[in-house]
Protein backbone atom coordinates (compact mmCIF):
# COMPACT_ATOMS: atom_id res chain seq x y z
CA UNK A 1 0.00 0.00 0.00
CA UNK A 2 1.16 3.76 -0.28
CA UNK A 3 2.90 4.72 2.65
CA UNK A 4 1.69 8.56 2.06
CA UNK A 5 -1.24 9.51 4.61
CA UNK A 6 -2.83 12.57 3.79
CA UNK A 7 -4.32 15.04 6.58
CA UNK A 8 -7.34 16.78 6.05
CA UNK A 9 -6.83 19.91 8.25
CA UNK A 10 -10.17 21.18 9.90
CA UNK A 11 -9.47 23.20 12.18
CA UNK A 12 -10.87 26.00 10.26
CA UNK A 13 -14.31 24.18 10.72
CA UNK A 14 -14.46 21.72 13.31
CA UNK A 15 -11.88 23.33 15.52
CA UNK A 16 -13.58 26.47 15.64
CA UNK A 17 -17.19 25.79 15.63
CA UNK A 18 -17.42 25.10 19.57
CA UNK A 19 -14.32 27.25 20.68
CA UNK A 20 -15.64 29.97 23.02
CA UNK A 21 -13.30 32.54 21.28
CA UNK A 22 -14.96 34.03 17.64
CA UNK A 23 -12.15 34.68 15.18
CA UNK A 24 -12.60 37.24 12.61
CA UNK A 25 -12.24 36.52 9.08
CA UNK A 26 -8.86 37.86 8.57
CA UNK A 27 -7.69 35.86 11.16
CA UNK A 28 -9.40 32.37 10.09
CA UNK A 29 -7.65 33.24 6.34
CA UNK A 30 -4.45 33.40 8.44
CA UNK A 31 -5.17 30.25 9.60
CA UNK A 32 -6.02 28.74 6.72
CA UNK A 33 -3.03 29.77 4.80
CA UNK A 34 -0.89 28.81 7.78
CA UNK A 35 -2.09 25.47 7.00
CA UNK A 36 -1.16 25.39 3.41
CA UNK A 37 2.28 27.19 3.96
CA UNK A 38 2.94 23.82 6.05
CA UNK A 39 1.93 22.02 3.41
CA UNK A 40 -1.22 21.07 4.25
CA UNK A 41 -2.89 21.06 0.79
CA UNK A 42 -6.98 19.94 1.56
CA UNK A 43 -8.45 22.16 4.46
CA UNK A 44 -11.93 22.12 5.85
CA UNK A 45 -12.21 26.31 5.46
CA UNK A 46 -16.27 26.40 5.75
CA UNK A 47 -19.24 25.59 6.73
CA UNK A 48 -22.49 26.31 5.11
CA UNK A 49 -24.87 26.34 7.83
CA UNK A 50 -27.35 28.24 9.68
CA UNK A 51 -25.22 31.06 11.87
CA UNK A 52 -28.17 31.18 14.55
CA UNK A 53 -26.73 27.67 15.45
CA UNK A 54 -22.99 27.56 14.99
CA UNK A 55 -22.11 31.95 15.10
CA UNK A 56 -18.43 31.25 14.48
CA UNK A 57 -19.54 30.04 10.99
CA UNK A 58 -21.47 33.18 9.89
CA UNK A 59 -18.93 34.34 7.47
CA UNK A 60 -17.86 30.97 4.93
CA UNK A 61 -18.94 33.81 2.16
CA UNK A 62 -16.08 35.96 2.85
CA UNK A 63 -13.85 33.88 3.84
CA UNK A 64 -14.23 31.96 0.54
CA UNK A 65 -14.02 35.44 -1.10
CA UNK A 66 -10.93 36.00 0.49
CA UNK A 67 -9.12 32.68 -0.56
CA UNK A 68 -10.41 32.99 -4.04
CA UNK A 69 -8.37 36.17 -4.33
CA UNK A 70 -5.09 34.79 -2.67
CA UNK A 71 -3.08 33.87 -6.19
CA UNK A 72 -1.43 31.95 -3.80
CA UNK A 73 -4.02 29.74 -2.47
CA UNK A 74 -4.88 27.98 -5.64
CA UNK A 75 -2.73 24.48 -5.28
CA UNK A 76 -4.55 23.95 -2.30
CA UNK A 77 -8.69 22.90 -1.64
CA UNK A 78 -11.00 24.29 0.20
CA UNK A 79 -13.74 21.85 1.58
CA UNK A 80 -17.14 23.69 2.60
CA UNK A 81 -19.43 21.78 4.96
CA UNK A 82 -22.94 21.76 4.25
CA UNK A 83 -25.99 20.30 5.52
CA UNK A 84 -28.88 20.74 3.33
CA UNK A 85 -29.59 21.79 -0.45
CA UNK A 86 -29.37 25.65 0.46
CA UNK A 87 -25.75 25.27 1.55
CA UNK A 88 -25.00 23.29 -1.43
CA UNK A 89 -25.61 25.96 -3.30
CA UNK A 90 -23.88 28.77 -1.64
CA UNK A 91 -21.04 26.31 -1.47
CA UNK A 92 -21.05 26.45 -5.35
CA UNK A 93 -21.61 30.00 -5.53
CA UNK A 94 -18.80 30.68 -3.33
CA UNK A 95 -15.73 28.00 -5.44
CA UNK A 96 -15.22 25.64 -2.52
CA UNK A 97 -13.05 22.56 -4.78
CA UNK A 98 -15.27 20.35 -2.32
CA UNK A 99 -18.32 19.77 -0.22
CA UNK A 100 -18.63 17.46 2.86
CA UNK A 101 -22.04 16.46 4.18
CA UNK A 102 -22.92 14.88 7.66
CA UNK A 103 -24.78 12.16 7.76
CA UNK A 104 -25.46 11.03 11.31
CA UNK A 105 -26.01 7.17 12.41
CA UNK A 106 -28.09 7.50 15.04
CA UNK A 107 -31.70 9.31 14.85
CA UNK A 108 -31.57 11.11 18.30
CA UNK A 109 -28.25 12.86 17.57
CA UNK A 110 -29.38 13.37 14.25
CA UNK A 111 -32.31 15.29 15.38
CA UNK A 112 -30.83 17.05 17.69
CA UNK A 113 -27.65 18.09 15.07
CA UNK A 114 -29.44 18.62 11.87
CA UNK A 115 -33.46 18.39 13.08
CA UNK A 116 -33.74 15.11 10.98
CA UNK A 117 -33.42 11.58 11.44
CA UNK A 118 -30.92 9.72 10.19
CA UNK A 119 -32.81 8.39 6.68
CA UNK A 120 -33.65 12.54 6.05
CA UNK A 121 -30.30 12.73 6.12
CA UNK A 122 -29.50 10.45 4.03
CA UNK A 123 -31.52 11.62 1.00
CA UNK A 124 -30.37 14.77 1.86
CA UNK A 125 -26.84 13.80 1.04
CA UNK A 126 -27.70 11.43 -2.12
CA UNK A 127 -30.29 14.63 -3.36
CA UNK A 128 -26.62 16.79 -2.86
CA UNK A 129 -24.63 13.74 -4.31
CA UNK A 130 -26.84 14.17 -7.55
CA UNK A 131 -26.20 17.50 -7.56
CA UNK A 132 -22.42 17.43 -7.31
CA UNK A 133 -22.25 15.27 -9.87
CA UNK A 134 -24.03 17.10 -12.41
CA UNK A 135 -21.29 19.98 -11.56
CA UNK A 136 -18.53 18.40 -11.43
CA UNK A 137 -17.11 18.96 -8.07
CA UNK A 138 -15.98 16.40 -5.68
CA UNK A 139 -18.94 15.33 -2.94
CA UNK A 140 -17.53 13.28 0.41
CA UNK A 141 -20.19 12.16 3.43
CA UNK A 142 -18.96 11.92 6.96
CA UNK A 143 -20.94 9.02 9.32
CA UNK A 144 -21.02 10.79 12.16
CA UNK A 145 -21.37 9.00 15.40
CA UNK A 146 -19.60 5.39 13.98
CA UNK A 147 -18.73 4.47 17.03
CA UNK A 148 -21.01 5.89 19.50
CA UNK A 149 -23.57 8.37 20.42
CA UNK A 150 -24.41 10.66 23.45
CA UNK A 151 -28.14 10.04 23.33
CA UNK A 152 -28.10 6.07 22.31
CA UNK A 153 -24.94 5.08 23.64
CA UNK A 154 -23.48 2.02 21.42
CA UNK A 155 -24.05 2.13 18.09
CA UNK A 156 -24.04 -1.47 16.52
CA UNK A 157 -22.16 -2.43 13.51
CA UNK A 158 -25.28 -3.27 11.33
CA UNK A 159 -26.38 0.56 11.89
CA UNK A 160 -23.28 2.09 10.54
CA UNK A 161 -23.50 -0.71 7.67
CA UNK A 162 -26.36 -0.55 6.87
CA UNK A 163 -26.03 3.54 6.76
CA UNK A 164 -22.32 3.30 4.78
CA UNK A 165 -24.37 0.98 2.07
CA UNK A 166 -27.01 3.92 2.24
CA UNK A 167 -24.55 6.80 1.00
CA UNK A 168 -22.82 4.80 -1.40
CA UNK A 169 -25.18 4.59 -3.67
CA UNK A 170 -24.78 8.56 -3.76
CA UNK A 171 -20.83 7.67 -5.35
CA UNK A 172 -19.21 9.52 -2.75
CA UNK A 173 -15.33 10.52 -3.20
CA UNK A 174 -15.05 9.55 0.18
CA UNK A 175 -16.73 8.29 2.95
CA UNK A 176 -15.28 9.36 6.27
CA UNK A 177 -15.84 7.40 8.92
CA UNK A 178 -16.26 9.38 12.20
CA UNK A 179 -15.52 8.86 16.12
CA UNK A 180 -17.61 12.25 17.20
CA UNK A 181 -17.53 11.85 20.94
CA UNK A 182 -13.84 10.26 21.11
CA UNK A 183 -15.49 6.78 22.57
CA UNK A 184 -13.13 4.16 20.20
CA UNK A 185 -10.62 2.13 20.77
CA UNK A 186 -8.25 0.62 18.04
CA UNK A 187 -10.26 -2.46 17.96
CA UNK A 188 -13.59 -1.07 17.04
CA UNK A 189 -11.63 1.18 14.36
CA UNK A 190 -10.25 -2.15 12.19
CA UNK A 191 -13.40 -3.76 12.88
CA UNK A 192 -15.99 -0.62 11.35
CA UNK A 193 -12.74 0.30 8.79
CA UNK A 194 -13.43 -2.85 7.11
CA UNK A 195 -17.06 -3.51 7.26
CA UNK A 196 -17.59 -0.01 6.06
CA UNK A 197 -15.08 -0.67 3.12
CA UNK A 198 -16.68 -3.93 2.45
CA UNK A 199 -19.94 -2.08 1.32
CA UNK A 200 -18.24 1.69 0.22
CA UNK A 201 -18.66 1.25 -3.43
CA UNK A 202 -15.04 2.09 -4.35
CA UNK A 203 -15.44 5.20 -2.44
CA UNK A 204 -11.79 5.82 -0.31
CA UNK A 205 -12.40 5.60 3.15
CA UNK A 206 -11.19 8.74 5.42
CA UNK A 207 -11.28 8.88 9.42
CA UNK A 208 -12.68 11.31 11.85
CA UNK A 209 -11.03 10.81 15.27
CA UNK A 210 -11.77 13.31 18.25
CA UNK A 211 -9.62 12.52 21.53
CA UNK A 212 -12.24 12.83 24.12
CA UNK A 213 -10.85 9.78 25.75
CA UNK A 214 -6.95 10.27 24.92
CA UNK A 215 -7.79 7.44 22.35
CA UNK A 216 -7.53 9.08 19.38
CA UNK A 217 -4.29 8.96 18.37
CA UNK A 218 -3.75 5.46 18.90
CA UNK A 219 -6.68 4.93 16.52
CA UNK A 220 -5.70 7.09 13.77
CA UNK A 221 -2.19 3.99 14.05
CA UNK A 222 -5.29 1.72 14.21
CA UNK A 223 -7.02 2.98 11.03
CA UNK A 224 -3.39 3.33 8.82
CA UNK A 225 -2.82 0.09 9.76
CA UNK A 226 -6.28 -1.14 8.47
CA UNK A 227 -5.59 0.78 4.94
CA UNK A 228 -7.20 4.03 5.47
CA UNK A 229 -4.92 6.45 3.84
CA UNK A 230 -6.52 9.78 4.75
CA UNK A 231 -7.33 11.32 8.14
CA UNK A 232 -8.54 14.93 9.54
CA UNK A 233 -6.79 16.55 11.87
CA UNK A 234 -7.14 20.31 13.73
CA UNK A 235 -4.01 22.44 14.48
CA UNK A 236 -3.92 22.61 18.11
CA UNK A 237 -6.43 19.55 18.62
CA UNK A 238 -9.01 22.25 19.18
CA UNK A 239 -12.55 21.34 18.06
CA UNK A 240 -15.91 19.33 19.20
CA UNK A 241 -19.40 19.29 18.01
CA UNK A 242 -21.66 21.85 19.74
CA UNK A 243 -24.26 19.71 19.65
CA UNK A 244 -22.84 16.96 21.56
CA UNK A 245 -22.16 16.97 25.63
CA UNK A 246 -18.63 16.77 26.59
CA UNK A 247 -17.59 16.61 22.88
CA UNK A 248 -13.22 17.65 23.32
CA UNK A 249 -10.88 18.37 20.56
CA UNK A 250 -9.74 16.65 17.68
CA UNK A 251 -6.28 14.66 17.13
CA UNK A 252 -3.90 17.26 17.51
CA UNK A 253 -2.41 17.59 13.88
CA UNK A 254 1.13 18.59 14.72
CA UNK A 255 0.70 15.33 17.09
CA UNK A 256 -0.36 12.78 14.15
CA UNK A 257 2.49 14.26 11.72
CA UNK A 258 4.98 13.66 14.07
CA UNK A 259 4.10 10.14 15.58
CA UNK A 260 3.08 9.15 11.87
CA UNK A 261 6.44 10.49 10.11
CA UNK A 262 8.42 8.64 13.01
CA UNK A 263 6.19 5.61 11.86
CA UNK A 264 7.89 5.57 8.50
CA UNK A 265 4.55 7.43 6.64
CA UNK A 266 5.34 9.80 4.82
CA UNK A 267 2.50 13.19 4.94
CA UNK A 268 4.09 16.17 3.15
CA UNK A 269 3.95 18.43 5.75
CA UNK A 270 6.43 20.58 7.14
CA UNK A 271 6.38 19.59 11.03
CA UNK A 272 8.54 22.39 12.18
CA UNK A 273 6.69 24.97 10.15
CA UNK A 274 3.40 23.31 11.43
CA UNK A 275 4.38 23.38 15.63
CA UNK A 276 5.68 27.25 14.78
CA UNK A 277 1.72 28.20 14.55
CA UNK A 278 0.74 27.10 17.58
CA UNK A 279 1.91 29.91 19.99
CA UNK A 280 0.10 32.44 16.83
CA UNK A 281 -3.10 30.11 16.96
CA UNK A 282 -3.23 30.28 21.24
CA UNK A 283 -2.43 34.61 21.05
CA UNK A 284 -5.49 34.20 18.21
CA UNK A 285 -7.85 32.47 20.61
CA UNK A 286 -7.07 33.70 23.67
CA UNK A 287 -6.44 29.99 25.53
CA UNK A 288 -4.04 27.10 25.39
CA UNK A 289 -4.49 24.77 22.92
CA UNK A 290 -4.06 20.77 23.89
CA UNK A 291 -1.44 19.17 21.46
CA UNK A 292 1.35 18.25 23.18
CA UNK A 293 4.23 18.00 20.14
CA UNK A 294 3.82 22.31 20.03
CA UNK A 295 4.36 22.58 24.23
CA UNK A 296 7.16 19.50 23.88
CA UNK A 297 9.13 20.26 21.16
CA UNK A 298 10.30 18.98 17.53
CA UNK A 299 12.39 15.63 18.42
CA UNK A 300 14.99 15.59 17.53
CA UNK A 301 15.42 19.35 17.54
CA UNK A 302 18.17 19.30 14.88
CA UNK A 303 17.35 17.41 12.01
CA UNK A 304 19.94 15.35 10.61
Amino acid sequence: MSNHVEIVEVAPRDGLQSDPATLSTADKVALIGRAGAAGLRRVEAVSFVNPKRVPQMADADEVMAALRGDAGGTDMSYIGLVLNRRGFDRAVECGVDEVNVVVVCTDSFAEKNQGQPTQGLIDTWLDISGAAHEVGMRASVTLAASFGCPYEGEVPLDRLVGVATAVAAGRPHEIAIADSIGVAVPTDVRERVDAVGAVAGGAALRCHFHNTRNTGLANAVAAVEAGVRVLDASLGGIGGCPFAPNATGNIPTEDLVYLLERMGYDTGVDLGALVSNIAWLEATLGHTVPGLVGKAGVFPAVRP
